[in-house]
């Protein structure tokens, strides 16, 4: 989500890249957010090769900026 909450979109390749994750367990979280709402995919091709992106969707945003907040607040209390 942080990747999305700083980019406007990123697809399965960049987002694998900067995670440093494998394909079935970036799969897997794209899953578990998608289940949310947390995120919009917009599949398509570019050439003959396809490409699918992600975006947070406001919902997720909302979510991610509440966790951020919720971090927060468990740091100043330590």
């Amino acid at each position: 989500m942080s990747i999305l909450m700083v980019n406007d979109s990123a697809d399965f390749n960049r987002l694998k890249e900067l995670l440093g994750v494998t394909d079935g367990n970036l799969a897997s979280h794209i899953k578990a957010l998608e289940a949310e709402a947390f995120i919009h995919i917009n599949k398509q091709f570019i050439g003959n090769k396809p490409n699918t992106q992600y975006f947070a969707s406001k919902t997720g945003k909302e979510a991610f900026k509440k966790h951020l907040e919720a971090l927060e607040q468990l740091i100043k209390n330590i």
